[in-house]
């Protein structure tokens, strides 16, 4: 079990911390930045998660703060015995000017896992949020292939109250058949979301369009939402397309943990 809640504000030109509480597994580390954004490097002590395991991670930014959020490592969700799913519950909220970037590294699942997992982001009217969310279902380097698993995920983003994106992904059984098929992935077992939420979303949808694979599309789903979804064949090839695309959407290079 762990919980982590971090708020920023701002202190002259910069923006540092408001608020921090951590219990359980779930650790904060902040590294000094070069950019005035606070950055805040979230880890699980406990080396990964199983059924039964519950993490929630809240976080706030106050008004005309930035606030960019990402993981030491890559997440592991092992195999579940029979009983509860884990489950990884993720709240952010975006003041008046403010701007929170959500950038983990990988989820990896492992055969026979089971995760339920929810981001749930809410944004004052002028407010940025940029998150990604790499997925990998199983090591495909190591051999590993999910014959069996649940998985559940759910993303919705409102703004002053009114919901402007939703998403939910639900797989169970044998994921990796489920996967294979033209219509789901193609036999691709990594993936990623990428959601820009902010003003100027459109102009950057050409910029982002021009840097992205085959696998891969991108679409302003409504004024001011960017939306797109990475498909490769394992965690090393999607890295490669995601770190450009971060250090574009981010304005700044990807968080120094993204480069290890």
């Amino acid at each position: 079990m762990g919980a982590l809640c971090i708020a920023s504000k701002t202190y002259g030109a910069s923006s540092v911390i408001a608020d921090l509480y951590q219990s359980g597994c779930l650790k904060a580390l902040f590294p000094r930045a070069a950019s005035a954004g606070l950055t805040g490097v979230f880890l699980n002590t406990s080396g990964g998660m199983t059924g039964g395991d519950r993490l929630t991670i809240e976080a706030t930014a106050g008004a005309h703060s930035r606030l960019t959020l990402t993981s030491q490592a890559a997440e592991r969700v092992y195999l579940a015995q029979p009983g509860p799913p884990a489950r990884l519950t993720t709240t952010l909220s975006v003041a008046d000017g403010a701007r929170i970037d959500w950038l983990p590294q990988e989820t990896i699942l492992f055969n026979g896992s089971a995760l339920q997992r929810r981001l749930e982001v809410d944004l004052a009217p002028d407010a940025t949020f940029f998150g990604v969310e790499p997925l990998v279902f199983g090591r495909v380097s190591m051999g590993e292939t999910l014959t069996s698993g649940s998985f559940a995920d759910n993303i919705t983003i409102r703004r002053d109250g009114a919901l402007i994106f939703a998403d939910a992904v639900r797989l169970s059984g044998d994921i990796a058949a489920q996967l294979s098929g033209p219509a789901t992935a193609a036999g691709h077992f990594a993936i990623a979301s990428v959601i820009y939420a902010a003003p100027d979303a459109e102009a950057l949808l050409t910029p982002l369009r021009a840097m992205l694979p085959q696998t891969a599309g991108a679409s302003l789903i409504r004024p001011g939402v960017l939306y797109a979804r990475l498909l490769a064949p394992d965690s090393y090839i999607l890295r490669q397309s995601l770190v450009p695309i971060i250090a574009r959407l981010h304005g700044a290079a990807p968080p120094k943990t993204w480069m290890l």
